[in-house]
C-alpha cells in the first residue's frame, strides 16, 4: 500500500463579513498567504442565500483564484446546487476553473440546512420542495458532467429537458472538474435507508466524500462503504478523497479556545448550537491538541483535513496554525485509504 500524505485545506468564513469577523480583503489576504506557506493545498468557502446569508461563493472563489496560483478552490459545500440551473451552472464552474487554470473542485450537497422553516422559505422562493433535494442533485450532476464533456447534448429529465447544447468554452480539466459530494446523515434525525441511500450517492456519483463533525468511528466506516460501493460499481477510487470540515481554535489556554469558538460558531452558525456539538466539531487548545484531534481522522482515512478558524483573529491563527500546528500535521500519514 502506497503511502499518501493527507493534502490540507484553508475554509474561508465568507458568512464572517457579516457580523466583524473578516473583511472581504482579508479573505483574499489570507488566501494568498495560506498559498504561499505550502502547507495548504486549498481554500474553500462556504455557500448559502437567505437560509446563512454571506458573500457568494463562486464570486469570491473567482477573486481568490486571480490572487494564487497554485491552491485548488472549491465550495464547503455549494448548498445552493439544488436551487441553481444546472446549464447556467456548468458555464459559470467552467469559466472559474478557465480563470483558475484548472484548480476547481466542486464540492456539493443538497441544502436545506437547519432550521426547516428558513429552508422551506427559501426554496419556496426558487419554486423547488425540500423532498426533490436528492434528486436534483443527481439529475444536475448528471447534466454537469455532461455538458462539461460532450457536444450537442440533448437531456430529458425529471426537473431539466433541453435538446442540441454544446456548452464553451468547457472547463480546463479534462474530461471534467471533480465533483465531490457532501453529506452526514445524523444518528436518529434521518431514516436509515434515506441515510444509506446519502451514503451510496458519494460511491456512485463522486469524486470525492465531504462531511464534518462526524465520529472518528463513523467516519471511518462511511468512507470505507463508499469506497466499496465505488469498487462494486467500477468506479474508481485511487483518486477519490475524503474531506473533514473541522473548526479549529489554537489557544494553550484550552477553555479559551473553547469560549472563542462557542461565541464564533453560534454567531455564525446558530445561537441554538450547543457547546457538546461544537466542543465535537472542533480541535481546539494547544498545537499538540490541535494536531491530535487533526491525526484521529486521518488515521481513519481522512485524505484532505479542511481548516476553518473558530476566531475573530484569523490572521493570527493562521500564523499560529502555520508556526505550530501544520509542520507536524503535514508528517502525518493517511490510514486505511485505498491502494
Amino acid at each position: 500500500m502506497a503511502v499518501r500524505t493527507p493534502r490540507y485545506g484553508l475554509s474561508l468564513p465568507n458568512r464572517g463579513i457579516l457580523f466583524g469577523a473578516t473583511s472581504v480583503d482579508e479573505l483574499l489576504d489570507v488566501s494568498e498567504r495560506a498559498e504561499t506557506s505550502r502547507a495548504f493545498d486549498s481554500i474553500w468557502v462556504g455557500d448559502s442565500l437567505f437560509i446563512k446569508p454571506r458573500l457568494e461563493s463562486l464570486m469570491l472563489l473567482s477573486a481568490v483564484a486571480a490572487r494564487t496560483r497554485r491552491v485548488r478552490l472549491g465550495t464547503c459545500c455549494l448548498s445552493t446546487f439544488t436551487l441553481r440551473d444546472p446549464i447556467l451552472l456548468a458555464a459559470q464552474w467552467a469559466a472559474l476553473d478557465q480563470i483558475s487554470h484548472g484548480r476547481a473542485v466542486l464540492g456539493a450537497c443538497i441544502g436545506g440546512a437547519l432550521p426547516r422553516e428558513k429552508a422551506e422559505a427559501e426554496f419556496a422562493a426558487f419554486k423547488v420542495t425540500l423532498a426533490e433535494r436528492a434528486p436534483r442533485l443527481e439529475e444536475g450532476v448528471a447534466i454537469l458532467r455532461r455538458l462539461w464533456s460532450e457536444d450537442q447534448v440533448t437531456h430529458q429529465g425529471r426537473f431539466w429537458d433541453f435538446r442540441d447544447l454544446t456548452l464553451e468554452p468547457k472547463p480546463a480539466q479534462k474530461p471534467c472538474p471533480p465533483i465531490w459530494i457532501a453529506t452526514n446523515p445524523k444518528p436518529g434525525l434521518a431514516p436509515s435507508h434515506v441515510a444509506d441511500r446519502a451514503i451510496r450517492r458519494v460511491g456512485l456519483m463522486g469524486d470525492g466524500w465531504m462531511t464534518d463533525n462526524t465520529p472518528v468511528a463513523t467516519f471511518a466506516e462511511r468512507w470505507g462503504l463508499i469506497r466499496q460501493v465505488a469498487r462494486d460499481a467500477g468506479r474508481p477510487t485511487e483518486t477519490m478523497e475524503s474531506a473533514l470540515h473541522l473548526m479549529v481554535n489554537i489557544n494553550d489556554d484550552r477553555d479559551a479556545a473553547l469560549e472563542e469558538s462557542v461565541k464564533f460558531l453560534q454567531t455564525y452558525y446558530s445561537p441554538a448550537m450547543t457547546r457538546a456539538y461544537i466542543a465535537d466539531w472542533l480541535a481546539y487548545g494547544s498545537p499538540a491538541a490541535v494536531v491530535d484531534k487533526i491525526r484521529a481522522y486521518v488515521d481513519a482515512g481522512c485524505t484532505t483535513p479542511i481548516l476553518r478558524f473558530a476566531s475573530w483573529d484569523q490572521q493570527g491563527q493562521l500564523a499560529r496554525a502555520l508556526a505550530d500546528v501544520m509542520p507536524a500535521a503535514l508528517a502525518l500519514e493517511v490510514g486505511a485509504h485505498p491502494s
